[in-house]
């Protein structure tokens, strides 16, 4: 087995300095830390956990708390898993994933037994239930998601007002005067989604004040129920000539919502939806959307959470609020209505 007397020989520094080099507990030049790193990597090197965490008080672990829901659609919530994850690893620190169905309860154990360094929490509800432990909470942490009450927590999420007032605005300008919103299910919203509001009420306003009909529904998070929905939504709005897709099921349905009524966009229909590059390319999505950014998102919050895990910014240091603004990616699904081509 591999120790760290074999990566400090590898690496041509002394045993104290490799592990130095390795921990961060003090000073260590660049040249000589990347050296060491290499070597550690090289030599299949891991330090052991719970020696580390009893020289260094920490033990390179970041718990990240989410849930899959039976309303969501979980191929979205593992976008945001895999860019927490991926980003969490490139900084050097594993992850303790926690899906329990009791959030503040597991967060609990987790912070009070001391087992992560910081928390990554997603599946943010607007009055989330786990605000409170993990301000209670002696490790930092970061959300996914806005709550209403971002006191003490680094906050990151798409900025999902401007996303429906993007979609509106595009669809305006290419001539449309009557537009579909589909949201993600009630349920969502009841239990504090607020990403589902903000982009509703934003889309709202913006086609108001355009003198657009906008008709909003929420749809299902399962096939083939969404299917259906979507059949019977463009059958009671036959004139609607653009639809707007806040609910990733229901972009996955309808390709085949569309072949079967003989439809196709953007000939018939302009589409426009809301999820990441990733899901349009597993899905095999031919529709522009606004990219949901879930990689970008876990990225800006772990880095954020290192640097207050390993006092780059102060313990004063104001926590932060940062919106990704929209990108709409235009995979050609949107054009002018009939008649105006």
């Amino acid at each position: 087995m591999v120790n760290i007397g074999d990566v400090a020989r590898a690496a041509g520094v002394a045993r104290s300095t490799a592990s130095y080099a390795l921990s961060g507990k003090r000073a260590i030049s660049d040249e000589v830390r990347d050296r060491v790193h290499r070597a550690a990597r090289e030599l299949g090197y891991t330090p052991n956990a719970g020696a580390r965490a009893l020289a260094t008080s920490q033990t390179r672990v970041i718990g990240l708390l989410a849930q899959f829901l039976p309303d969501e659609f979980a191929p979205a919530m593992l976008q945001y898993i895999q860019g927490v994850t991926d980003s969490a690893r490139d900084a050097g620190y594993d992850i303790l994933l926690s899906s329990d169905p009791d959030g503040p309860g597991a967060l609990g154990r987790i912070t009070d037994s001391r087992m992560v360094d910081g928390i990554v929490l997603l599946n943010v509800a607007a009055d989330d239930d786990r605000l409170p432990v993990l301000r209670a909470a002696p490790q930092p942490g970061a959300l996914v998601g806005l709550p209403r009450d971002c006191t003490g927590v680094d906050v990151f999420d798409l900025d999902f007002e401007e996303s429906g007032r993007v979609m509106v605005e595009h669809l305006h300008a290419l001539g449309h005067r009557e537009l579909i919103l589909v949201s993600q299910p009630e349920h969502v919203i009841e239990r504090g989604g607020a990403y589902v509001w903000r982009l509703q009420d934003a889309a709202v306003e913006a086609a108001a004040s355009r003198g657009l009909t906008l008709h909003t529904v929420h749809g299902s998070s399962e096939q083939p129920r969404i299917g259906r929905e979507l059949h019977a939504l463009l059958d009671a709005h036959p004139e609607a000539t653009g639809l707007l897709l806040n609910n990733e099921a229901a972009a996955a349905a309808l390709p085949t919502v569309l072949h079967e009524r003989h439809r196709s966009a953007p000939a018939d229909l302009s589409v426009v939806g809301r999820y990441s590059d990733e899901f349009a390319r597993t899905f095999s999505l031919p529709f522009s959307s606004i990219e949901s950014a879930p990689d970008r998102l876990g990225r800006m919050a772990v880095r954020q959470l290192v640097r207050r895990i390993e006092k780059q910014v102060s313990a004063e240091a104001p926590h932060v609020v940062r919106f990704v603004s929209p990108e709409l990616v235009d995979r050609g699904s949107t054009a002018p209505p009939l008649g105006q081509q």
